[in-house]
Parts: C-alpha cells; structure tokens; sequence
C-alpha cells in the first residue's frame, strides 16, 4: 500500500502544450509531405480565425500544393480580414505579400471579388 501512494506521489504532470502560433504554417515545410503541412496549417487557421497571417501561409501552401484555386480562396479570405485592420496596424510585409498574391490570383483569373482595401493599400516607394 505504501510503494502504491508512493508511485502516485511521483507520477509526472503532463508537459504543457505549446499554443498555436499565428505564423507556425510554414515553420517546418517538406516538400514531400505538404500534405501534412497543409493540414497542421488547417489547425493554425482554426486557431486564428480572425487573422489574415495564417491564410497567408495556407496560400504558399496550396501554391506550392499546385492548387491555385485553394490558395485564391484563402488569399480572398485573408483580404477580407485585412480590411478590418486600420492600415497602419497591418504588418508591412503581409500587406506587400497581399497586394502581390491578389494581383497573382487576379492575373490567373481566380480573382472574383478580391477588391482592394485600405489595409492592402500600395506600399509606398522609397527615392533610391
């Protein structure tokens, strides 16, 4: 009875769980288990509903997943997020990674109603 409360007494608490971070999609990408990828980033968008960042990364993926029309929808998604954000609180590199991928997704023709909002406004262009 008392070598039972003993190992009891000892048993280890379960590790914490790391949390989900908005930018963990493309932190451990394989080509050759995008797959996986894609669906660990499924888990980060459904973490982060409200940000544009997650649906950014899920673009790169379907892209290089070879599916222009999932990476479209979720590049429609993330603009739509984008545009409640003021300008000036948008990351300056996911607002570039933004007007750049629209402009793609517009070229292709999978662009139906990604107009454009004052959170993906142009960057402005330094005098070099």
């Amino acid at each position: 009875m008392a070598v039972a409360a003993l190992l009891t007494a000892c048993a280890e608490e379960p590790l914490p769980q790391r949390r989900i971070s908005a930018d963990d999609c493309l932190s451990e990408v394989r080509m050759d288990r995008l797959k996986e990828a894609l669906e660990s980033c499924d888990k980060v968008v459904a973490a982060h509903p409200n940000d544009p960042l997650p649906l950014n990364e899920r673009y790169v993926l379907h892209t290089l997943a070879e599916d222009d029309k999932a990476a479209c929808r979720d590049l429609a998604k993330a603009l739509d997020l984008a545009r409640r954000i003021p300008a000036g609180r948008l990351d300056p590199i996911l607002r570039h990674d933004l007007q750049i991928r629209r402009a793609d997704c517009i070229s292709a023709g999978l662009g139906g109603g990604m107009a454009p909002s004052p959170a993906v406004q142009k960057l402005p262009h330094k005098n070099r």
